[in-house]
């Protein structure tokens, strides 16, 4: 383990540690039909993170789904269920061990941070309607999410020399060109879901503000 993936892996930690949601494990055991909606975000996770397409052996790029989780979970408990996958994908070798912390850092507690931050905006300076909550923080929100991730993860690639800079933008980092609007509407379409069949799912929803005939 080089000494920049043992940093990785010491900030993923105290991250996680110190923004650990204190409500997670009582939410998890009081709240009827909780525990489903983890189990089906963090099984949900791992299938969509398990298939990858890439031009170079290592450069894979994925579909993210982290914008979705937060607005259902919040970025405090959806960072912790990202968890369950990573450790998963180490477990079946798709991830190093060695590269585990900077995946975390790259893949999810990053882009989980900003993908809040973007809804955060949306919600105290867009109006409050059912449309810019899933247009702004649902399906823009995603598209700049896994552009974000890719330009994280290519600066990664550089920083470990695995590749030449060169290779990483022609092979990676353009291809967020082509795969954003894929990872937007996915997100968008399963916060629309939501957000019409199920809002309780939605944690950062809110039916008086959003579907308010005043607003």
């Amino acid at each position: 383990m080089s000494s920049w993936q043992l940093i990785t892996w010491l900030g993923a930690v105290v991250i996680l540690l110190g923004f650990f949601p204190k409500e997670f494990i009582p939410r998890l055991l009081k709240v009827a039909g909780y525990q489903h909606l983890v189990f089906a975000s963090a099984v949900f996770l791992t299938l969509l993170w398990s298939v990858r397409a890439g031009i170079v052996p290592g450069l894979d790029l994925f579909f993210l789904g982290v914008t979705t989780l937060v607005l259902c979970h919040g970025w405090h408990i959806a960072i912790w269920i990202c968890c369950v996958p990573l450790l998963l994908l180490i477990l079946f070798g798709t991830v190093t061990p060695a590269d585990g912390g900077a995946f975390a850092l790259t893949t999810f507690i990053l882009p989980a941070l900003f993908s809040y931050a973007v809804f955060s905006w949306s919600y105290h300076y867009l109006s409050r309607h059912l449309f810019i909550y899933i247009f702004v923080a649902g399906f823009i929100n995603s598209a700049f999410t896994i552009v974000l991730k890719i330009l994280l993860t290519s600066g990664w690639f550089y920083l470990q020399e695995a590749h030449n800079w060169h290779t990483i933008y022609q092979n990676y980092t353009q291809l967020a060109l082509l795969i954003w609007f894929g990872e937007a509407l996915l997100n968008g379409m399963a916060i629309t879901l939501m957000a019409v069949y199920r809002p309780e799912w939605l944690r950062t929803f809110y039916d008086n503000e959003y579907l308010s005939p005043e607003r």
